[in-house]
């Protein structure tokens, strides 16, 4: 059975990252991640990342290169996550979300993120402080 892919982004922008609250489904409400949605036939992940994080959120990103790893959700689903820089658009929860908050990474486990999203924000934070001056 084809996997199929779910793109998760971690949006940088000034040496911080995005965080999204869930507001659904219930199991995830009010937990944290970073933002993305599921890869629809026909498209590359990134296509879906850049979609997705317009219908989300508002913005315009560009993907830059795959975090490496991938999390199995549930049988035949898998997260992957992407950096993404900030083209334009200051990020809104308009889909998905009832709040957004930019970290630093000394900041990055302020919130409750869910579980498979861990991994993606733990190598944000290490990249995001090796690069900062």
């Amino acid at each position: 059975m084809a996997k199929r892919v779910v793109v998760a982004g971690a949006i940088v922008n000034g040496g911080r990252f995005l965080a999204a609250r869930r507001t659904a489904p219930p199991e995830f409400a009010g937990r944290w991640e970073l933002p993305g949605g599921k890869v629809e036939p026909g498209e590359t992940p990134q296509e879906a990342l850049v979609r997705e994080l317009r219908e989300e959120l508002g913005v315009e990103v560009e993907t830059l290169e795959r975090i490496p790893g991938e999390w199995e959700l549930k049988a035949g689903l898998v997260l992957q996550a992407w950096w993404a820089r900030l083209l334009k658009g200051d990020p809104q929860p308009l889909q998905d979300h009832d709040e957004l908050r930019w970290l630093t990474p000394e900041q990055a486990f302020d919130v409750d993120w869910l579980e498979q999203d861990v991994p993606f924000v733990k190598e944000a934070q290490r990249r995001l402080t090796e690069v900062a001056p």
